[in-house]
This record gives C-alpha cells, structure tokens and sequence, in this order.
C-alpha cells in the first residue's frame, strides 16, 4: 500500500512538472522583438542597433514554405534590419545561423515543436503580422537562414545570406 502510494505521488508529481513546462511557452511569439537581449557574437555576427543600420532588407515568409528573396548578400560590417512580414496563415521564423547550427535546431525542434526559444537572430512572426530584427553581419562567409518550425525546414524553407569580405 505504501509503494503504491508512493508511486502515485510520483506520477503526480511528474504530471505537474510536465503540464506547467508546457504551458510556460503559452501560444504568443508577440514582443519578442521588445525582450532585452543579450548581445553574443556569433560565427554569423553579433545583434545590431537601430542607430547603426545601414539599410532594410524586406523578407516575406508564406505557406508556400519559402522566403522571398531566398539569397541575399551583404558586406562585412553592415548593420541589416530585416523586415519580416508573414502573409500566410500559420506561425513562420526567420533564424540565421550556420547550416550545422539550423540542422542541429531543427531536429530539436522536431522532438520538441512547442519548445520555447528566443534570440536575437530569430524572428518569430505570427499569421498577417510582421517583425524586425537588426544584425550586424561582421564575419565574412556563407551563412544560412530558415524558419525552424516543424515541418517547415524540412519543406524547404531555407535561404542564404553571402557576406562579403571588407
């Protein structure tokens, strides 16, 4: 009698834990693009500023599973604020990494689809809405950027961002 009671707690317990994780990440992605974040260099730069960007690069993301445009290129040092806009209706992100990096992610994010995370170099943009987010390219070299979302990377929803050397 006491085992079983023991297990029942237990059980229940690990219900609890496993419910409120769940439901931590809640269902918005809005403001994201407000939060404090942390500045970290990464092999494909470092967050921007807003009083150091050098021009906007509009990105459209869709239910086609593409971006628009799929290539683009920048140079060494230019500070970019993307422009997200989604017009599809379903949940789309932008996030710019390394191919291994994105790779990496996006099998996470297939064992774990409602997995909260939030970057600087991600843009979660809900149906009809858009978002902006500033990245100073100072590395040169090839890097990538795809909306990590499951299913979706996997459906080709990738692109390339060329960065040329000073």
């Amino acid at each position: 009698m006491k085992r079983a009671y023991s297990l029942a707690l237990a059980l229940a317990a690990s219900a609890l834990l496993i419910s409120g994780a769940a439901l931590a990440h809640g269902d918005s992605h809005q403001g994201h693009a407000m939060m404090a974040m942390d500045k970290e260099q990464k092999p494909w730069g470092i967050a921007g500023e807003a009083a150091e960007v050098d021009r906007s690069i509009e990105i459209a993301m869709g239910d086609d599973m593409r971006f628009v445009p799929q290539q683009i290129e920048v140079k060494q040092g230019e500070t970019i604020r993307f422009v997200h806009r989604n017009g599809g209706q379903m949940l789309h992100e932008f996030v710019l990494g390394t191919r291994q990096s994105l790779d990496e992610h996006a099998a996470m994010m297939l064992r774990f689809p409602g997995m909260q995370h939030d970057e600087p170099y991600m843009a979660h943009v809900e149906p009809g809405q858009s978002m902006e987010m500033i990245w100073t390219f100072n590395r040169a070299g090839e890097f990538d950027f795809a909306c990590l979302i499951a299913g979706h990377y996997q459906a080709g929803m990738v692109g390339r961002i060329r960065v040329l050397a000073e």
